[in-house]
């Protein structure tokens, strides 16, 4: 899926693809892969990945979690993955295996973000050892359609970045994360 767009970002340079498939792990797993890739993540010759859909809402998907205290269905779901950018951002990987256990939430990706997260865990170990700061960060979120109805579906997309924090000027800012559903 992503292939076509790295393709054209690199046109003109030389570059090497390295596909990791990440299935249904453990989360004892998901750490020891996350400890092998945690050397990679920092050197800016590497570029990773990791992708995912987060929620699948509706009947067809047997996910039909609502929340009326948050409004409308699709504000509903905004705020259920919401929570789980969250929990990705504050760069925990047990709190994000917390919140899918919790939530149920269908992320169908959240094996391959467990492991990314665990990568950066592990290398955030290293911070203070002349390692630079990375945090993740949010910079977009959209679902396929607003939810308004049980007879309804949805898929929910977010995009997050792991970057380098610069020294004298701290985590640079982006872009808001995103417009809400609702100003779409």
């Amino acid at each position: 899926m992503h292939l076509p767009y790295i393709a054209h970002v690199m046109k003109g340079r030389e570059f090497t693809i390295v596909p990791i498939m990440v299935g249904a792990t453990s989360k004892d797993a998901e750490s020891t892969y996350g400890s092998i890739l945690a050397d990679y993540i920092a050197d800016p010759a590497n570029f990773f990945v990791v992708s995912s859909d987060f929620c699948h809402w509706g009947k067809r998907f047997d996910f039909t979690h609502y929340d009326k205290a948050c409004g409308d269905i699709w504000q509903s779901i905004e705020a259920l993955d919401k929570r789980g950018i969250q929990a990705i951002e504050g760069g925990d990987p047990h709190a994000f295996a917390s919140y899918i256990s919790e939530t149920k939430n269908t992320v169908c990706g959240r094996h391959p973000i467990a492991v990314m997260m665990w990568a950066y865990h592990h290398y955030a170990q290293g911070v203070g050892k002349g390692q630079p700061r990375l945090s993740f960060r949010a910079v977009y979120y959209t679902q396929s359609s607003k939810c308004s109805s049980g007879r309804d579906s949805s898929v929910s997309y977010a995009s997050l970045v792991l970057a380098q924090e610069d020294k004298a000027r701290g985590l640079q800012p982006l872009p808001p994360m995103t417009k809400s559903v609702e100003e779409q």
